[in-house]
């Protein structure tokens, strides 16, 4: 039986679907059995000019679990390709589905998308159904990275369904809604070019720009502005994941954006003890997406966007060529540039020298070789409490310290001054993954919400250095077996 209708808020566009019919394919979502609101993320319903109250209703509800499609919305599953792990294939949103997009009232555009509410002409096989746990793992996550300010994708909501899914066990199924910028990927444009003709190209092209670029719609040559743009914003993003310590899982180019937004919240988590080699997720065997390999992963996957772009770059292929290699050759000095700019900050220093790298590089090394946690190491420097660091009675620190007290005492800025930069740059608290799993055990084993709500609260301020914060600050206890991260698909 149908819900009653109530006024939600929602003002849907669906520009989308205005693209050529080979990006995408009209899809409705599979209804569930009983579906039941588990979290609403009020403050975004409301920044979004959603009515929270009303998404509470059995009708939001409904909308949440792909039961009832609201007035507006034009459901469909967008097509896309990516290398995985290097290996190039035909994909596309196999279990979610986009609704449209939400115009907000500053006039944003902002995808609504289900992930989890059924099969899509994309499936390959797969059920098109979430589990509970990797939703509000997504949820988790992508909320701390927001908090963090780092550009990402964020959740709405999360409903269970009251149907199970079966993986390698019998879990509850769930379905998340997501917003985006959009969810334009660099394996759209693959698609693109391997699929569709030029003029489709140029159309995914044209709609990027006008979407995410609108202010290089003047340039001469507005594809190589939008390669420029798209260079530009994943150093910026890969800077800022390497600066928090987080480590996506699966750098692959369906997972990166267009508009520079994290994406795609798998086997993700963030680094306790420094070392570039971190892996997490049980399927990167070869340390492909490893903490340290993050950077040059993404310049890899630029260079593949940059290929596809070349018949819109220029007409003769040496030329497109050689356009499209001199912007990616200027990736890794921007991703540089952005990362020593940001590693200053959370150092306090704010003018520019040349041995600032060598002043970073060094305390990285000591942490490297004594093991110590990455997010602890700058907040006990930010909170001045050196001695809380594992690395207090090396005498390598000991020097280090010396080395960055005199490079703080050569700026005009106050050593208060620095101090406040560094808890501007600094995150107290990050997911730490004992965290994120112990509120996921309680969740999905006790359907006990009340350790992730606590969580959610405190990275809900990152940067507020309280008190109560400090216990959330605490390392997991020492365990024989490294910590794994999995799809969750």
């Amino acid at each position: 039986m149908a819900t009653e209708k109530v006024d939600i808020g929602w003002n849907f566009d669906n520009s989308y679907s205005r693209l050529p019919d080979i990006f995408f394919t009209r899809t409705e979502p599979t209804p569930v059995r009983s579906p039941e609101l588990i979290i609403l993320n009020r403050p975004l319903a409301a920044d979004l000019g959603l009515n929270a109250l009303a998404l509470e209703s059995e009708a939001g509800v409904a909308m949440f679990a792909g039961n009832q499609i609201s007035d507006g919305a034009m459901p469909l599953a967008q097509a896309y390709a990516g290398h995985q792990f290097g290996h190039f294939t035909k994909l596309g949103d196999g279990r979610a589905i986009l609704l449209g997009e939400q115009i907000t009232p500053k006039g944003e555009r902002i995808d609504i998308q289900l992930k989890g509410p059924g099969r899509t002409p994309y499936s390959r096989g797969g059920d098109g159904r979430a589990a509970l746990g990797p939703m509000l793992r997504e949820y988790i996550i992508s909320e701390s990275m927001h908090a963090l300010g780092i550009p990402t994708t964020r959740s709405l909501a999360v409903v269970t369904t009251g149907e199970p899914v079966y993986r390698e066990s019998t879990l509850p199924g769930a379905v998340l809604t997501r917003i985006a910028s959009s969810h334009l990927r660099v394996g759209t444009f693959q698609f693109a070019a391997k699929w569709g003709t030029v003029e489709e190209l140029r159309a995914l092209a044209d709609y990027a720009l006008n979407r995410h670029y609108p202010d290089v719609e003047t340039d001469e040559n507005r594809y190589l502005a939008l390669l420029q743009a798209v260079i530009k914003q994943q150093a910026a993003l890969v800077a800022k994941w390497q600066l928090a310590g987080f480590i996506h899982g699966v750098m692959n180019t369906d997972n990166m954006t267009i508009s520079g937004e994290t994406i795609d919240y798998g086997p993700c988590a963030f680094m306790d003890t420094y070392d570039p080699a971190t892996v997490f997720s049980s399927i990167d065997t070869q340390g492909r997406y490893a903490y340290g390999n993050q950077p040059y992963i993404a310049g890899w996957n630029l260079a593949r966007f940059a290929e596809t772009l070349l018949p819109l770059l220029h007409d003769n292929q040496e030329q497109a060529v050689k356009l499209a290699q001199d912007e990616i050759s200027k990736y890794m000095e921007l991703y540089q540039s952005n990362w020593l700019s940001g590693m200053r900050a959370k150092l306090g220093i704010f003018n520019v020298e040349d041995e600032d790298a060598a002043i970073v590089e060094n305390l990285l090394r000591i942490m490297e070789k004594h093991k110590a946690d990455y997010t602890n190491t700058f907040r006990a420097l930010t909170i001045e409490r050196p001695d809380e660091t594992l690395l207090v009675e090396r005498p390598e620190f000991k020097e280090w310290i010396q080395q960055w007290q005199a490079r703080l005492g050569r700026q005009q800025e106050s050593i208060a001054d620095s101090h406040q930069l560094m808890r501007n740059s600094n995150p107290a608290v990050i997911p730490r993954n004992h965290r994120v799993e112990a509120a996921l055990d309680a969740a999905v084993d006790q359907e006990d919400y009340s350790v992730m709500e606590k969580l959610l609260d405190v990275l809900s301020t990152p940067y507020e250095h309280s008190s109560e914060q400090d216990e959330y600050c605490k390392l997991p206890a020492q365990s024989n077996q490294p910590y794994r991260t999995y799809c969750g698909t």
